[in-house]
């Protein structure tokens, strides 16, 4: 039942909850609490935008009419809800699937396209934004998908997603190996809501460094159960969204990385809405404490401060009072990538493709744990922005084989640090001897500086992949590798 707010000169603030689909094997339907704040001014006659909103992984609804202050005063309703699992309900998270938190957020839409202060575009199509990072920027896409898959088209009109998924599983676990150190805090911060399988298969990858997906009887398929939780699989069922979208991915992010944003700006909208969109990457994100290997890994956002002149939030108004209000306020850099440096500078291009190549010689692990070893690519000053690829003759002899590779700053091999802070794994099943190998390297970007070196890092193990190293004892080795760059002014 709602309980309005008395009338005053704040906003108006309203706690309700209503009822959506049940949870898998169970007829009771499950409760989706909300709180609706309305903008002092907003009425019949003069009806305003939505702004959706929603929490992070083990998180709840923001109740407090402070946290939105900006979007308020700028004129925007604003829902913020408890998803699936999480705040007032008792129930289980199925981390963004379409057929689950998909029709919960249509549930939401379907509230709001009643209300007389909210501006409608036509009947059941409020004029509708959404914001939120991490968990709270995935709700974005699977509501958007799921509207375009019952009424052909997305309902929602701007999206705002940060340091969200592309692919979940490919976030989890790269190459199958796992992010074992994120995984586990993260099944401990939402262990009241997840379901069995996810708990069980989260158990055993860590007790046996395996990838869980029903090898066996007995073993838990989590490829089944992420199967439909990103933009991923629904652009591989052939949805795409044609609205503008403002991304913030965190580029020094060890759980979401940039390229997983760079996918979904590349991949779940249509050309035409990334021509209205805007990229940026921010110094930010997931990030947990890095002792292996040492990294450069500031925190800030020059790009939002130099596109608005504040933070992403401000930048978030901007570009919904042109998207949502349809306001010239003179905002650029539309059909744009915006990336922080490792230098904390912004670079702005329109490519973040590789387009030159440097010969690296021969690239190889330690056998064992050890810091890891250096090897030169380019002379600085070099600027690049976006994604790396290492390619050689691959030569392993054991079996499950791993390795882990990045690119590194510094003066000599001795003191050069992982770029902003992430690695990429490979994964051999079998002996390897000479096969051909492109191995993709985390999106950064970076000013190399006069009197400083771009270098291949290469590793046997990583803390963010605790218990995932190689699994036997042998250098993985690259032979007349190349490293292929994403040169800014080639």
């Amino acid at each position: 039942m709602a309980v309005p707010a008395t009338a005053s000169a704040a906003p108006a603030v309203t706690n309700a909850c209503i009822t959506s689909v049940p949870d898998k094997d169970s007829t009771t339907p499950q409760q989706i609490c909300y709180t609706l704040f309305q903008p002092v001014g907003a009425d019949a006659r003069h009806p305003v935008p939505m702004v959706f909103h929603s929490h992070g992984w083990g998180g709840s609804r923001t109740t407090t009419a402070s946290s939105f202050d900006k979007f308020l005063k700028a004129g925007y309703g604003v829902l913020s809800f408890d998803q699936r699992g999480f705040g007032e309900d008792k129930g289980k998270a199925r981390i963004e699937n379409i057929d689950y938190e998909g029709k919960d957020v249509e549930a939401l839409v379907a509230v709001v396209s009643k209300l007389p202060w909210v501006l409608q575009d036509a009947k059941g199509d409020p004029r509708l934004g959404a914001i939120g990072g991490s968990y709270g920027g995935g709700y974005q896409f699977v509501g958007a998908f799921r509207e375009l898959m019952d009424n052909k088209k997305p309902v929602f009109d701007a999206l705002a997603p940060e340091i969200t998924w592309w692919d979940l599983k490919g976030s989890l676990a790269p190459s199958e190996v796992v992010r074992n150190e994120w995984v586990s805090l993260l099944t401990a911060a939402g262990a009241q809501a997840l379901p069995n399988e996810a708990l069980e298969g989260t158990a055993f990858g860590a007790a046996t460094g395996v990838w869980p997906k029903g090898q066996a009887p007995g073993v838990p398929d989590l490829d089944a159960f992420f199967l439909k939780n990103g933009p991923a699989w629904n652009v591989s069922q052939g949805r795409v969204l044609d609205i503008p979208m403002l991304f913030g991915q965190g580029i020094t992010d060890t759980l979401f990385p940039l390229h997983q944003g760079l996918q979904n700006f590349a991949k779940a909208i249509t050309p035409s809405a990334r021509a209205k969109s805007i990229f940026v990457g921010y110094n930010g994100g997931h990030v947990l404490p890095n002792a292996f290997p040492q990294a450069v890994a500031p925190s800030d956002d020059p790009c939002s401060k130099q596109l608005a002149g504040g933070s992403f939030e401000d930048l978030t108004i901007k570009f919904f009072d042109h998207a949502l209000k349809g306001k010239t306020n003179g905002l650029k850099g539309y059909g744009q990538y915006h990336l922080a440096t490792a230098n904390s500078t912004c670079t702005t291009v329109d490519s973040v493709t590789a387009n030159k190549a440097f010969p690296v010689g021969t690239v190889a692990t330690t056998q064992l744990a050890s810091p890891p070893l250096a090897f030169e690519a380019a002379k600085g000053p070099i600027r690049i922005a976006g994604t790396p690829y290492l390619e050689g003759d691959m030569y392993a002899a054991g079996v499950n084989n791993r390795a882990f590779y990045a690119l590194g700053v510094g003066t000599s091999p001795a003191d050069a640090k992982v770029v902003q802070g992430n690695v990429l794994p490979i994964n051999e099943l079998l002996p390897v001897a000479g096969g051909k190998r492109s191995i993709e390297l985390p999106s950064v970007a970076i000013d190399v500086p006069a009197g400083q070196s771009l270098f291949v890092m290469a590793m046997a193990t990583n803390d963010m992949f605790v218990g995932f190293g190689n699994r036997t004892p042998g250098a993985v080795v690259l032979q007349n590798a190349v490293v292929r760059l994403p040169v800014v002014g080639k």
